[in-house]
């Protein structure tokens, strides 16, 4: 999202009482070199990191921080303030200023002004990763993600301050800028459903065995943040990756293609995109044993069939429908990259395909990095380099050139 949608808007920085408060002085100068009018509270606690001084020379406004004081309350100072602002970005947002908005509490000029704002909320979390991982503190998250007035924006993972290493960390700030100019403006996927698959699918041969693929599912959540910030509503129907950040995002946890194909074949009609980025099996066992098969039982002969063509099954459900989504497939490849993505392109009736080579260092499974070719079916190419993030950017921005499907041509 560009962050010049924030000219002249109206934000509220509310400042919680961690080590990260000092982040928030750059966040408010970021909101104002966006074009941003910007207003400062405070908790109590914030008070003890950063003094309301500095959030008042910044902004060139007084600060709220005591709603028990007569000249800052006399005129009912939190309440002018929630109905002055558009948008209110809670940063840093501790696990107990979470829990407290979570839970509808107005014990300071923070949860005060936010109880009585009725627009949209930005929460930047920062604590300890034990504290973020805790369950209650995760149940107050998906609480609050639930409301579609929040969005959060992190944490990151690093180094804490407390020596620690995990998730925990206040996200860089131009991204909670960048999220700010998401929520308050209207981007250019607002209102649109895209469907993505993500991971690995794995096949069973036994309890314990299984065939799959080292796919980390990073590039399809990539493209699910990427498409979430520009205004989509993002459903991710996503292989056994583990452990991954759901925030803003309708995860569906799929195992099997099988899976993977009823899933999205029941939604893929109701979508105004469909992207393919899963590394699906293309077989399985024949059979699957009801117990571990021990080793001197194995078979000379693994016999194996092949599993649903996700892609090319949601392509036949839609070719001719009223409302075709755009669809969009990956080509993992290794030799000919090219011919192969733009056979699958044609046989599958795809818009567009991302192709790239995974014996590459730095494109292959499990990097932070890819280097891809976007082919679209009008001929448009374009080659992309940098972290899986930048490149899912990339190939959003051009998908979002392509012309519109004519409807019931199937394409």
């Amino acid at each position: 999202m560009d962050a010049s949608v924030l000219q002249g808007r109206r934000v509220i920085v509310g400042v919680g009482g961690g080590i990260a408060a000092y982040k928030a002085c750059e966040l408010v100068r970021e909101l104002q070199r966006a074009g941003a009018q910007v207003r400062v509270a405070m908790t109590e606690a914030a008070k003890q990191f950063v003094t309301p001084l500095t959030f008042q020379a910044l902004s060139g406004h007084p600060v709220l921080t005591d709603y028990f004081d007569p000249n800052q309350e006399g005129n009912f100072g939190h309440l002018d303030l929630a109905r002055w602002a558009e948008l209110f970005v809670v940063a840093p947002a501790t696990a107990d200023l979470i829990a407290r908005i979570r839970a509808g509490m107005a014990g300071d000029a923070v949860t005060t002004s936010l109880l009585a704002f009725k627009g949209p909320v930005v929460l930047a979390p920062a604590m300890n990763v034990a504290m973020w991982q805790n369950a209650l503190t995760q149940q107050n998250v998906a609480a609050l993600v639930a409301d579609p007035r929040f969005t959060f924006a992190g944490p990151d993972a690093g180094l804490l301050a407390c020596g620690d290493v995990g998730a925990g960390r206040l996200t860089e700030v131009k991204e909670i800028v960048a999220e700010a100019a998401a929520r308050i403006g209207q981007g250019p996927l607002t209102g649109k459903k895209v469907l993505l698959t993500a991971g690995p699918t794995r096949e069973f041969l036994d309890p314990v065995r299984f065939i799959s693929n080292p796919s980390t599912g990073k590039m399809g959540l990539a493209l699910a943040e990427a498409a979430r910030k520009l205004g989509a509503k993002v459903t991710v129907v996503l292989g056994p990756v583990g452990a991954v950040d759901r925030t803003g995002l309708e995860v569906v946890d799929v195992v099997s293609a099988e899976d993977m194909a009823r899933e999205v074949l029941s939604r893929v009609e109701a979508v105004d995109w469909f992207i393919a980025s899963a590394a699906v099996s293309d077989w399985r066992p024949e059979t699957r044993a009801p117990q571990k098969v021990k080793k001197g039982e194995s078979p000379e002969v693994l016999k194996l069939v092949r599993t649903p063509d996700v892609l090319a099954e949601a392509s036949k459900k839609v070719a001719g429908a009223p409302r075709r989504p755009l669809l969009v497939g990956f080509a993992a490849e290794t030799e000919r990259v090219l011919e192969h993505a733009r056979e699958k392109l044609e046989r599958k009736n795809l818009d567009a395909i991302v192709a790239n080579d995974v014996t590459v260092p730095g494109a292959g499974f499990g990097t932070d990095t890819n280097r891809v070719t976007v082919l679209s079916r009008t001929g448009v190419r374009k080659d992309l380099e940098g972290t899986k993030l930048q490149v899912a950017q990339g190939i959003l921005e051009l998908l979002l050139s392509l012309p519109p499907a004519v409807p019931g041509s199937g394409r």
